[in-house]
């Protein structure tokens, strides 16, 4: 049998998920919390399927939702995107990429890919006979080198996939990087394929900067989004694309032919729950108030680190401790330690190694101060 992807592998998220529970370690590696979603939220969906909400949503996802996540998108990023043809629900943001990508890549396309990078890109590029173009940032990945970007572009360059806020970095992009792309792309059909799922987990008064609010990216980019990591939710898998009319016609177009629709009722209570807009515009305050207990507590630990600007992950240089690989270290600190995380060096190309670990702080207090007792006594 010849396979499509004969180079994958078991995922790192689950590699170290699975050896946290073997080791009976604290498991800071795969993103997820480990706190209760909002019971207002649980009960909106109990509602939604006690008022029979339970058979097939449209295809494109349940239209008061639609219109609740356009009546957001105009309220945050200063763009109105229609609900009837440019906004679709989908099975999590991974999907909504899995689309974006198969609608749009062709054989022998080239697809500019920023590493380190979410490990689903490239796998769904080749899966469509793409051909991934990766671009190594520099440690610790708080800046783009719009020139090595600049460099990677060719004629055969179809799309380039940016994530913002960055995973696994905790970077955020700035307007300028926005600018200096808008400029990289004009008068080329490439596409933007921009992951967002982090947008209402910016620190430190920052904002976050979407590729819709430039009009000269707005145009040519698909927006993925996810409230699975907006409300605590990872395991209902739902989220959405936003994308100019054109582009979400071939997006539905493959949507239709992979789930079709997304659970129903979910859709119905998140529309009701969008209502009260504390739910989105309190998570950076809450985040970061995790953030902040987590790298105060391991201020004086041997592990060095730039605050996370973004996302719930924090990653820790631990170069003054060992020079053990990422992911050799990883490993170590999950049996001998029990404390579990995530080698970046598995996101680079050739597994570059900065001997950095990223840790996610979606956590209960309790959870990270455990974490960091732990860390301070390396």
């Amino acid at each position: 049998m010849r396979s499509k992807l004969p180079d994958s592998k078991l995922s790192i998220f689950a590699v170290m998920s699975k050896l946290a529970a073997e080791y009976g370690a604290l498991n800071l590696s795969q993103g997820f919390p480990d706190f209760d979603t909002d019971p207002a939220l649980i009960q909106l969906v109990t509602e939604a399927m006690q008022a029979g909400h339970n058979q097939y949503a449209p295809l494109a996802g349940n239209l008061r939702l639609r219109e609740k996540i356009a009546a957001l998108v105009q309220e945050l990023r200063g763009k109105y995107y229609d609900p009837e043809s440019e906004i679709t629900l989908t099975v999590g943001a991974s999907e909504a990429l899995y689309v974006a990508i198969t609608a749009f890549v062709h054989r022998d396309d080239e697809v500019i890919v920023l590493k380190p990078a979410y490990d689903t890109y490239e796998p769904t590029i080749l899966v469509q006979g793409g051909v991934p173009v990766p671009v190594q940032l520099e440690a610790p990945y708080t800046t783009i080198n719009w020139d090595a970007v600049a460099a990677a572009i060719t004629p055969k360059t179809r799309m380039l996939i940016i994530n913002n806020p960055h995973n696994p970095s905790g970077m955020i992009f700035q307007k300028a990087d926005l600018e200096r792309l808008e400029a990289l792309v004009r008068g080329t059909d490439i596409l933007i394929l921009s992951d967002e799922v982090y947008e209402h987990i910016v620190f430190d008064n920052q904002q976050h900067q979407s590729v819709v609010s430039v009009p000269g990216l707005a145009e040519r980019s698909l927006i993925t989004a996810s409230f699975g990591k907006t409300f605590h939710t990872t395991g209902w898998k739902i989220g959405y694309c936003l994308a100019p009319k054109a582009l979400m016609h071939e997006f539905r177009n493959v949507h239709q032919n992979t789930v079709f629709c997304v659970h129903h009722p979910t859709q119905v209570a998140l529309a009701t729950y969008l209502e009260e807009s504390r739910h989105y515009l309190d998570l950076a305050a809450f985040y970061q108030r995790k953030r902040d207990v987590f790298i105060e507590a391991i201020a004086d630990s041997r592990f060095q680190f730039t605050p996370s600007a973004g996302t719930y992950f924090q990653v820790l240089d631990y170069s003054a401790i060992t020079e053990e690989p990422a992911p050799e270290f990883a490993e170590r600190l999950t049996k001998e330690n029990g404390l579990a995380s995530i080698p970046v060096s598995v996101f680079n190309v050739d597994g570059k190694d900065d001997q950095l670990l990223r840790f996610c702080f979606a956590k209960e207090e309790k959870t990270l101060l455990k974490a960091a007792a732990i860390l301070n006594s390396i």
